[in-house]
Formats: structure tokens, sequence, C-alpha cells
């Protein structure tokens, strides 16, 4: 691009929309580059990621917490407010999966669950998460 030329020139004589010129100007003027930022990726795990040693500890004191309680923990213990979310995620880097458990053995006489729906249709079992 000419020194001097206004980005609506620059950008009718590159074929380009004028907003695409104003982004390119910007970005030379703030970054010096044209060069892409990165895009996507995780820019918040760092911030779980410094309280792995607390986490994991509590994961192995504790394992029948909910994202939910350890969210609160975490807050109340270092005053990082998470989402659960990301703490799925960090418990998910490491490998560590929650995995439902029954809280007591199947009833022999008397079914734990109806394979009917409120509506009177049938439900499949195997469909519902």
């Amino acid at each position: 691009m000419r020194v001097g030329i206004s980005c609506r020139a620059a950008a009718r004589q590159f074929k380009v929309s004028y907003a695409s010129a104003i982004r390119w100007a910007q970005a030379m003027r703030e970054r010096g580059s044209f060069a892409p930022l990165t895009m996507g990726g995780d820019t918040r795990s760092r911030r779980v990621e410094t309280h792995a040693d607390y986490l994991l500890r509590l994961h192995r004191l504790e394992p029948d917490l909910t994202l939910a309680e350890i969210c609160a923990r975490l807050e109340r213990a270092r005053g990082e407010k998470v989402s659960p979310s990301m703490i799925w995620r960090f418990f998910d880097r490491h490998d560590i999966t929650y995995k439902k458990s029954r809280r007591r053995r199947a009833s022999r006489t008397v079914p734990t669950c109806s394979n009917v729906g409120d509506d009177g249709s049938t439900v499949n079992s195997t469909s519902i998460r």
C-alpha cells in the first residue's frame, strides 16, 4: 500500500471492501504487521491450571463432588470464580472422568424406571443421556 493513500482508495485499488482496508490499516498501525491473529483455542485454562494442585487434591479426597460444588469450593478457598464447564474441561485435560454410579443395588421385584413416557409413548432408555 502506498503511504498517504486513503483506506477507501486502497480498497477500490485492491478490490476489497472498505471495512477490510480499514482493518488492514489498523492492524499495521497497532501491531506493525498484516499477519493474522491466532484463532480459537483455550484462552482461559491457565486460570484454572494455576489451582491444579488444589483441584486434584479435592477430587482425590472427595470424588463425589459435583462440578458446581467444586466451583463453589474453589471460590471460597482461592477466590477464583469459574464456571462448571471450565472445571469439566480441567478434569478432561487431566483424564479424570465423572461416571454416574448407582447409589444402591437395583430392585429385583420393583422396576426402578418406567419405559412409558408421560404422553403414553414408549421411551427408549438408551436414547436418554
